[in-house]
């Protein structure tokens, strides 16, 4: 079954014999309990339209996605449970403006990031077990990958886009080396006047040494 579909805002009652509808009746819902039947898809942000309510109980589904940022727009919330889905993603921080909140249950989902700071989400330890990227009171301190994600995705890629640069860098530097080399050697190899002219002007340079090493030497001497 999928959460997410579309549905009336109307009820239609038999009153008397008579056919009744009765329009904009679901922002008056106190209470749905929906736990434990199998729901899949995500959590529509539409059900913040539900001004009223009062109790949410999602849990035990097969949710997906992640917690709409409109939730805090239930200011009449005083129960919220939607653990044990697959919900991913950072906890909205319209939830700790909530005031009237006493009981939350995120647990067993896949959220992450720093928990929102309010007067009541940091009273709940226990609705955050079973999200191993959760950080922050009241569970662990974030680090600065942890509070940030996409920060450190960032600076990830950086450090990615560096050592490619730097191997580039390397691999131009060694084919520069190697072409130089061959195209030298390849010279030498081939064209007989330069062979020849490249190895009387290194002997021409030993005999230069040469020469200056024996008037060093005899220099010393004296």
């Amino acid at each position: 079954m999928d959460l997410v579909q579309s549905y009336d805002d109307e009820v239609s009652l038999i009153w008397k014999g008579a056919m009744s509808k009765y329009k904009s009746t679901l922002g008056l819902l106190k209470i749905v309990d929906l736990a434990s039947n199998r729901l899949s898809g995500e959590i529509p942000s539409e059900i913040a339209q539900l001004s009223g309510l009062v109790s949410l109980n999602l849990s035990r589904n097969q949710l997906t996605g992640q917690i709409t940022p409109e939730i805090g727009k239930l200011q009449s919330l005083d129960s919220l449970d939607i653990s044990r889905n697959q919900i991913d993603g950072a906890i909205p921080t319209s939830l700790a403006q909530i005031d009237r909140l006493a009981y939350l249950d995120l647990a067993y989902n896949n959220l992450s990031s720093k928990i929102p700071t309010g007067t009541q989400l940091q009273t709940f330890e226990a609705a955050f077990v079973g999200n191993p990227q959760l950080c922050g009171p009241p569970l662990h301190s974030c680090s600065q990958e942890e509070a940030s994600p996409v920060k450190a995705n960032l600076e990830n890629q950086e450090d990615k886009k560096e050592v490619m640069s730097t191997l580039g860098d390397y691999t131009s530097m060694v084919l520069g080396f190697v072409v130089g080399f061959w195209g030298a050697c390849g010279s030498l190899i081939f064209i007989r006047p330069l062979r020849y002219a490249y190895f009387d002007f290194f002997k021409a340079l030993g005999d230069w040494f040469s020469l200056s090493l024996a008037l060093i030497r005899r220099w010393a001497m004296k």
